[in-house]
């Protein structure tokens, strides 16, 4: 008796000092020191801890581009889109921001705020980087103003040819201040096609939209912009924008914004 007495002591003190074991794993003590009744720890139900059960993944999710971010219809957005489909509304649209941008200029150097801090920068850095002196040669045009600009080149180049060259009234980039011809200083190829070989051409073509600004209308997308190419002509659209459509490797806002291509006026 005194034997099986201390046997029984030395499983018993074993077994309060052994580790506490996973709900998970079944015991391996003999038989008599297992209870015939389960304790109350027994009758719970385990909680699986963090390194047993896989935690939801709660990274979040990287989304696109978002292209609602501004109006593409809204004359006041960066954004907004204006070709032969696509008129001002209202038709007389006035920018309400414009201010006059302190660069070199050929003609009164106006644009919308955003717009003139963004070219400022552009020109101190084209100077500053081997891409040559810039000037603007023409920047924001009031209605009236384009109306006079319009019918001058109909009278002198005929309808059709005015209308590959120059926006109607209402459909013209200049009237929202957010768009700009550039031409050399000293002067070069002044809105020719000739401007895109000088150094300030192909300067602006490979550097501008890191300012925001895009080539309008680039070369074999008359059928989309509706315009000939014109690598003087720049629109702010902001670095958000200018950045993703570089990328992307889309040169064009119709084709970018999944808009119908515009190669004529309706009428």
């Amino acid at each position: 008796m005194v034997a099986i007495s201390a046997v029984a002591l030395a499983v018993i003190a074993l077994a309060g000092c052994a580790p506490a074991r996973s709900p998970y794993v079944a015991s391996t003590l003999p038989g008599p020191q297992q209870s015939s009744t389960p304790t109350q720890t027994q009758k719970q139900t385990p909680t699986p801890t963090p390194t047993s059960t896989a935690l939801p993944d709660r990274t979040p999710k990287v989304k696109g581009f978002d292209k609602t971010a501004h109006s593409i219809d809204n004359p006041n957005s960066i954004w907004v889109v204006s070709d032969k489909l696509r008129p001002l509304r209202p038709i007389d649209y006035t920018p309400p921001d414009i201010v006059t941008v302190p660069v070199a200029h050929a003609n009164p150097p106006r644009l919308r705020k955003a717009a003139s801090a963004a070219l400022v920068t552009m020109f101190a850095a084209a100077k500053n980087s081997g891409g040559g002196a810039m000037q603007i040669q023409s920047a924001w045009r009031a209605y009236s103003v384009q109306v006079s600009v319009y019918n001058g080149w109909v009278n002198s180049l005929g309808k059709k040819q005015a209308d590959r060259q120059s926006a109607r009234p209402g459909f013209s980039e200049h009237q929202t201040g957010l768009a700009v011809d550039i031409s050399s200083v000293p002067a070069t190829c002044s809105l020719a096609t000739c401007f895109g070989t000088t150094v300030q051409g192909k300067w602006l073509k490979a550097n501008a939209w890191k300012f925001g600004y895009l080539l309008r209308y680039p070369s074999n997308k008359e059928k989309v912009t509706g315009f000939q190419y014109e690598p003087w002509h720049f629109r702010y659209i902001g670095v958000a924008l200018s950045t993703e459509m570089h990328k992307e490797g889309i040169t064009t806002l119709e084709e970018f914004f999944g808009l119908p291509a515009a190669p004529d006026y309706k009428n």
